[in-house]
This record gives C-alpha cells, structure tokens and sequence, in this order.
C-alpha cells in the first residue's frame, strides 16, 4: 500500500474545518474569506472617520470665520443689509448674519437765530441721545473768511465721520497748530450733557433731565477725543444740530448712503423774527455774516437800504448788513423746499419740518411729533421739561442764551419792534419760503403791530 502523499491544508481550513465556498461571476472567482471581509471593514471604519475629522475641521475654520468678520468690523460703520458674503465659502449656507443693532441719526437742519439753541435741548436732555452742538463752527473758524458756500462740502465730509463716531476729524480743523483738541474744546462743550455727565465728568448725569450751568461744566476734567468716541459708540441715537448747511441738497449723498441711518428735522421760523434777532446778536455773527453775505448770487435783486426820503443812520447802516445776509438764507431755504416738493427718492421718509411758532404754541405735541420721527419716547421728564422752558416770565434780550421764558411773546416781538421797510425788505427776499411755510405777508405797519391777527396759515409741506 502506497504512502498517499502528506497535503498541506490551506491556512482556513484549519480554522474552520472546511473549504470556503465560491461564487463565479463571469470568470471572476471571489473567495469569501472572514478575515479579509474584517480587514476591509476596518479600513473603511478609519476612511469614515478620517471623513469626519475633516469635515469637524471645516466647521471650526468656518466658525474662525465668523468669529473674525463680526470682530473686525468697524466700530462706527452701520451694518449694510445687502452685504455679498459669497466670497466666504459656505457661509451663507451655515450661518445666518446676526442682526446688528442700526442707530438712527439725526441732522437738525436749520439757521441762525431760529431757536435752534431751545430746539437742540429737546435731543440733548434726552438721556439715550448722543448730541453734538455746531460742530462745523470749527471749519467756519479754521477757513475764516471762505465764504459759505465753498465750504458746504467739507461740513458734509464732517458730518460723514462725526455720525460714524469718527472726532479725528476735529483735529484737521484745529486753529491751534500742535496742539490736540480735548473735550471741552469743542464747540458747545459747556452745555453739552454727554460732555458734562458721568463717566466723562462727576457734576451731571446723563439719565436725569435738566440744564447744565456752563461754569460748573468748564471745570470738569479735560478728556481726549477717543473718551468721547467711546461713548459715542453707546447710543442708539445721534442727533447733530447745524445751521451752516445752507440747503438739503447738500446732505443728499448722505441721505443716499444705506450704511447711514440718517433723517434731516428742518427747523424754520418767521424770516422776520429772525432778522429782528439777527439785528439784537449782529455784534455776535459778525464773521458769519461776512462769510454768508460772500455767498451772494450776483444776480439776485437788491432792495434798497432805505425810502428815498430817510435819511441812513449808522444804525439803519449796522442793521441793513445785518439783515442782508438774509437774502443768502432764504434763497437757499427757496431750495431745499422745492426739492421737498419735488419729493426726491432719497428723502422719502426721511424729511420733517418743524416751525418753531407750533413748537411753543404746543410744546408737548410737537415734542411727541418729533420725538416719533426719530424713534424716541417723550418721557415726562422730559414733558415737563419743555412746558417749563417755553412758559416761563424770564424775557431776557440776551442772545444765544437758552433759558425758560415767554415763548410765545418772544416768537412775536418783530410785530412791534421791526419798522415797516425792514418788514418789506425781508418779505421781499424771503417771499417763495414764506408761502410755501405758510407766514402771511403783512400791508401796513399797524397790520403788523395788532397781535391779536395771525400771521400763520396752514403750510404746504
């Protein structure tokens, strides 16, 4: 008997006792082999995982991302609704843009001797308002004697970074070479509440309404500008006061501008009353008369400095130039009131005209009226504060000072202060502006003098 021949068993029948079955695809054999199908398995396990050790890491980069651009974003800069995030992989399909907060500016846009001063008062007592009070006085003063309007645009480009809680600005028109601005070396700074309070300074405080003596304000401690911007960047409100924009139409890039938030609050008064105020503070706006009679359209009309018969005094001369400037004002006013009635795109929703006569005939209405233009709430301290300061019995002459008064009587002294070729010559430069606000013209000198008739009709903006 022969010896049959030793065979070696392959490796997996000493595993498992038996063959392995195969199955025939085409000529393709495929062993079903256990610990092949184990390996495999795990190889794809490590493939599975390494899968989404990556997509953990994009997420974390994605989240960087995110973290960076909402960090980096400029402190004054308002968010852009339209922002194109595409250029950031994945973004917009991970993440929705958080809802910045939009602060809501502010231009008063008005001129001198209009109660412009009171007027400001109702947004600088307001504690969640950030006021600033002529802040372009600083270019008048630094390019002293440009005339008015060369210098319309570089107060745009101010107010562009002011609203933006930009006060370098400041410094480009600093008069005293070398020297850095501080707080209260801003234009209006004595009577500034945000200037005067706390955290800037311990004599006021912001959230409680009243005004600020400005002895006590002059000795708080000096601050730099960035103090300033960084309470700025606090408010939900900015609102600037200015009477050197001469017509809308010079804010329109502004208004244009959807990063800016911007409203105008035009306040106008009787161009007779303000001549008459201009005639009692001329000695104070010397230079800004000078710089707005410069201004003058060559071509413009002139009305004579007297009736043939009178004979000019040095008075009637001094009062003449003091209303001349007149003319610039309500030429330019005649402008912004057209583009009103025009109603332009960019201004739709964003204009609102005040006369002052309604404001201190009902105070506490237009206060209101105002107040939700802007998106603020007339608190009563605040209702308060306006009835007291426009039914007081202090009728002081003294300009640019705000204090309580007659309000009423105040709006009307021109009726018996003005003769009557002053009158005439103000209804006659300020004749489309006066129709269009609604002031009646008036015929004779006593017409003016019977208080008991009004001057007002219903506006037509």
């Amino acid at each position: 008997m022969k010896n049959k021949p030793y065979l070696l068993k392959p490796s997996w029948e000493k595993t498992f006792g038996k063959k392995p079955r195969t199955y025939c695809r085409s000529q393709t054999r495929i062993i079903a082999n256990p610990g092949l199908v184990i390996k495999v398995l795990r190889r794809k396990k490590i493939v599975v995982f390494l899968a989404y050790f990556v997509l953990v890491a994009l997420t974390m980069l994605n989240l960087a991302n995110y973290k960076w651009a909402k960090e980096s974003q400029p402190c004054g800069l308002q968010v852009n609704d339209d922002v194109n995030f595409q250029n950031r992989p994945y973004f917009h399909v991970l993440y929705k843009a958080p809802q910045m907060r939009k602060r809501q500016l502010v231009y008063v846009l008005t001129t001198w001797r209009s109660g412009s001063s009171f007027f400001g008062e109702l947004f600088n007592q307001n504690p969640g308002v950030f006021f600033l009070y002529e802040p372009m006085w600083h270019i008048w003063q630094k390019l002293y004697p440009g005339d008015a309007l060369s210098l319309q645009g570089a107060e745009r480009d101010m107010l562009s970074a002011l609203y933006r809680c930009d006060f370098s600005v400041f410094q480009l028109y600093n008069t005293q070479a070398g020297k850095n601005i501080t707080t209260l070396e801003v234009f209006g700074a004595p009577f500034n509440k945000v200037i005067c309070s706390y955290p800037l300074c311990s004599f006021y405080r912001k959230d409680v309404v009243g005004m600020v003596d400005e002895k006590v304000c002059k000795k708080c401690p000096l601050q730099s500008l960035q103090a300033l911007e960084e309470q700025c960047l606090k408010y939900d409100t900015i609102v600037i006061k200015g009477v050197r924009i001469l017509d809308i139409n010079v804010l329109a890039p502004l208004l244009e501008d959807r990063s800016l938030n911007l409203k105008v609050v035009h306040l106008v008064r009787d161009p007779r009353a303000m001549a008459n105020s201009r005639i009692r503070s001329k000695h104070g706006l010397i230079r800004e008369n000078l710089q707005v009679i410069r201004s003058r359209n060559p071509k413009m009309r002139r009305v004579p400095m007297a009736d043939p018969n009178h004979k000019a005094s040095r008075k009637d001369v001094s009062d003449y130039h003091a209303i001349g400037a007149m003319e610039v004002i309500c030429e330019h006013m005649s402008k912004t009131l057209k583009t009103v009635l025009s109603s332009p795109s960019w201004l739709k929703g964003k204009y609102m005209m005040v006369r002052y006569e309604d404001l201190v005939e009902n105070p506490v209405r237009t206060l209101k009226r105002v107040y939700q233009f802007v998106n603020l709430t007339a608190s009563r301290d605040m209702e308060a504060f306006v009835v007291n300061m426009t039914s007081g019995h202090n009728n002081s002459a003294r300009p640019f000072q705000v204090s309580s008064r007659n309000a009423t009587v105040a709006a009307s002294t021109w009726r018996t202060v003005l003769n009557l070729h002053q009158i005439r010559q103000v209804e006659d430069y300020c004749r489309h502006a006066m129709s269009v606000l609604g002031y009646l013209h008036v015929r004779t000198l006593w017409e003016a003098k019977d208080l008991s008739k009004s001057l007002l009709t219903l506006p037509k903006v």
